[in-house]
């Protein structure tokens, strides 16, 4: 299978299911969840670069969460969600809302405007509480969907989780392509990171063989369409 590089500006969105309720997987990295009308996101980790260069004199470009709140906006714009999650790991660190920029906390309160934004806490930004709009929770169930930031083994079915930054990589023609993606079993779905600025664990490390012991299909975020590859065809890093 061909899985070009370079990715286009469409945006089709395969159906998938589980736990009896219909999940659109979309090319931003975001869960559509047409009857809830929700937009689900995870591990936006904004201002990880300012506390890299707060904490370890690291100075990375000042960019990521500008790029971040870019790519939410496309998707909030286009999909016009009733209600947004943000699963967990929405900032790096608990001292993050402080530092965002006047024009990035701005477009975060008109990101929230008319609709209920939900913030999931996250190992990250537990701490966070308040001061960025929304209102906060550990888990949020949706239908028969369990909302939550870290994938909990012995969840029952309908799990959607982030954490991880699954990315899978695939080997073709002399090269190899690998690319953020949706990881799907009956049982759970895990979420690829949404941030700019966020690495990936490749889902055939043995953290996914635990979370899906019978296999699993990866959902590559790929060139104008999401591609579903199964466990076999990837390769590890």
């Amino acid at each position: 299978m061909a899985l070009p590089l370079k990715l286009e500006k469409t945006h089709k969105t395969p159906g998938v299911t589980l736990a009896g309720e219909t999940l659109a997987l979309d090319l931003s990295g975001g869960l559509w969840l047409p009857e809830h009308r929700t937009l689900v996101v995870s591990d936006l980790h904004l201002e990880k670069g300012s506390a890299f260069a707060a904490r370890s004199g690291q100075f990375l470009p000042p960019y990521d969460t500008r790029e971040t709140l870019a790519s939410l906006h496309e998707a909030v714009a286009r999909l016009d969600p009733a209600r947004v999650v943000c699963l967990g790991d929405s900032f790096h660190d608990a001292q993050g809302p402080a530092r965002l920029d006047v024009t990035d906390r701005a477009l975060i309160a008109a990101l929230q405007e008319g609709r209920d934004w939900v913030w999931i806490s996250g190992n990250h930004d537990r701490a966070v509480q308040d001061g960025v709009g929304g209102r906060f929770a550990d888990t949020l169930t949706l239908g028969g969907l369990t909302l939550r930031h870290e994938p909990d083994p012995a969840a029952a079915p309908g799990e959607v989780a982030g954490h991880f930054h699954p990315v899978g990589k695939v080997a073709m023609r002399g090269r190899a392509v690998r690319r953020r993606c949706f990881v799907l079993d009956a049982r759970r779905l895990v979420m690829p990171a949404f941030g700019s600025l966020t690495g990936g664990l490749n889902v055939r490390s043995e953290v996914f063989d635990r979370l899906f012991p019978d296999g699993f299909t990866a959902h590559l975020i790929g060139d104008g369409r999401v591609f579903a590859i199964g466990r076999a065809m990837l390769t590890r890093d």
